[in-house]
């Protein structure tokens, strides 16, 4: 479940980012943050959110409830994600384990706050912990991404040629030509 890169100090050795990762204290600090997180939006939520809620026009009182539940649904995701990587770097479960149950997670990125019907008449807290929780599910996902194992093909196979540079080439050599 991680990928692998050569150890340019040591010639033939393999080194797991996702390994390093998990045993690093970024990795404790993203999941601290992460279950601060949770724990926050879960006290607002059922405290002083409830009350807001109640005095919100109808209208945004949907909204609300909608982004909450959006809300606690992204946080659920995240928070099951930093639980398989921590698992997984304390021996709990194996890489297999560990794939079946990411692969049952949605990490996506739909209803930006910019994309929320009046989502500037939430309450503030709300607005924040949203904002909050899209920051926290984009850093995780590009975690995630560059943990995704490289095929044997991808490792294996030359860089594709970049057509835009093979053109340069043959714009300099015209020029080179020209000023002969």
């Amino acid at each position: 479940m991680g990928s692998t890169s050569r150890c340019p100090e040591v010639p033939g050795v393999t080194v797991s980012f996702g390994e390093r990762f998990a045993a690093s204290e970024q990795f404790d600090a993203v999941y601290a943050q992460g279950m601060e997180l949770v724990e926050r939006t879960a006290a607002y939520l059922d405290g002083p959110g409830r009350q807001e809620a109640k005095q919100l026009k109808p209208h945004v009182a949907l909204t609300y409830s909608t982004e909450s539940m959006r809300l606690t649904a992204r946080l659920l995701d995240l928070a099951s994600w930093l639980l398989i990587r921590r698992s997984l770097r304390d021996g709990d479960i194996t890489e297999e384990e560990a794939r079946r149950k990411r692969a049952r997670l949605k990490l996506h990125t739909s209803g930006r706050p910019s994309h929320i019907a009046n989502f500037h008449e939430l309450p503030e807290r709300l607005q924040a912990l949203i904002k909050e929780s899209f920051v926290l599910s984009d850093r995780i996902m590009r975690i995630d991404r560059s943990l995704e194992p490289v095929s044997e093909n991808e490792a294996t196979r030359p860089a594709a040629k970049n057509p835009v540079a093979a053109q340069i080439a043959e714009i300099q050599a015209a020029f080179n030509a020209a000023i002969r």
